[in-house]
C-alpha cells in the first residue's frame, strides 16, 4: 500500500508543477481549461490516495473481527481435543469421531492421598522388626460427562467443524498423530485466511498471508495445535483472546 500511496503523491505533485508551468508559459485563451482538467485530475488522484487508505482500514477492521470469531471456535476445537487426549490418550483426527466422543465419554475423578504401609519384605529382612514405607494412593471417586464439562447445554460442539464466517460451505482442516522421534501425541485444526477473507480484495488477502508481525497472525491460515511439535495454542497473538467482548 505505501508503494501505492507514493506513486499517487508523486503524480499530484508532478501535476501541481504542471499547473504552475502552464500558469506561467502557456497563452491565456487555454490556459482556463487545461487548468480545470489538471485540477480535476488532483482531485481525483487525491481521491485514489485517500481510498488505498481508507480501504485497507476498513479490511483490517474486518478482518480483525472475522478473526475473533474463527477463533471460538478454533478453542472448541481444541477443549475437545484435549479432553479426548485425557481420556484416551491421543487427539482425534476426524470430526465425527471427536464429536461422538464428546457426546458419550466422562472423565474420570480421582483423588490422590498419601500412606504408609508395612514393608513386608524389609521386615523379613530385619528379623522380623516391623519397617513402613509410604506410598501414593489414587482413588477413583465418580464420573462426569465431557459434554458437561466443557459445553453444558450448549450443543454448539456438533457443528464445530464448520468454519462460522467466510465461505459458506467451509469446514476446518484436522490432522491427528504422532510425533515420530518422541511418541508424542500431536494435532492440528486449521482454516485458511482466503477461506474466511473470500470476498475481499485479493491483493489484500494475499498480503494478510504473508503476516510476520508480533501483533498479527502469522501464516496463510489460522490455526490451532501443530503436527510438527508439541504445541496446543493459537497462532494468534494474545490480544485477539480479549475482543470478543469488543
Amino acid at each position: 500500500m505505501l508503494t501505492a500511496i507514493l506513486t499517487v503523491v508523486g503524480l499530484i505533485i508532478l501535476t501541481v508543477g504542471i499547473v504552475w508551468l502552464i500558469d506561467k508559459f502557456v497563452p491565456k485563451k487555454i490556459k482556463p481549461i487545461l487548468n480545470l482538467l489538471l485540477w480535476v485530475l488532483i482531485i481525483f488522484l487525491g481521491y485514489l490516495t485517500f481510498d488505498s487508505v481508507y480501504g485497507e482500514i476498513k479490511f483490517n477492521q474486518l478482518k480483525e473481527k472475522r478473526y475473533v470469531v474463527v477463533i471460538e471456535s478454533l478453542k472448541d476445537i481444541r477443549d475437545a481435543q484435549l479432553a479426548h487426549q485425557t481420556v484416551t490418550g491421543k487427539f482425534s483426527n476426524n470430526f465425527d469421531g471427536l464429536i461422538k466422543f464428546v457426546d458419550t465419554a466422562k472423565f474420570t475423578i480421582t483423588q490422590r492421598r498419601d500412606t504408609t504401609i508395612i514393608d513386608e519384605e524389609l521386615t523379613r529382612r530385619f528379623g522380623g522388626v516391623e519397617t513402613t514405607r509410604d506410598i501414593v494412593l489414587i482413588d477413583t471417586l465418580g464420573f462426569v460427562s465431557v459434554k458437561d464439562s466443557l459445553f453444558g447445554v450448549d450443543s454448539r460442539y456438533k457443528t464445530m467443524m464448520n468454519v462460522p464466517i467466510g465461505k459458506e460451505g467451509s469446514v476446518f482442516k484436522l490432522e491427528a498423530g504422532r510425533l515420530v522421534d518422541e511418541d508424542i501425541a500431536v494435532f492440528e485444526a486449521s482454516v485458511d485466511k482466503e477461506i474466511i477473507l473470500f470476498d475481499q480484495d485479493k491483493n489484500l488477502v494475499n498480503k494478510e498471508k504473508q503476516v510476520v508481525a508480533v501483533d498479527g497472525v502469522n501464516g496463510s491460515a489460522l490455526k490451532v495445535g501443530s503436527m510438527t511439535e508439541v504445541y496446543t495454542k493459537g497462532n494468534w497473538p494474545k490480544s485477539f483472546n480479549s475482543k470478543k467482548e469488543d
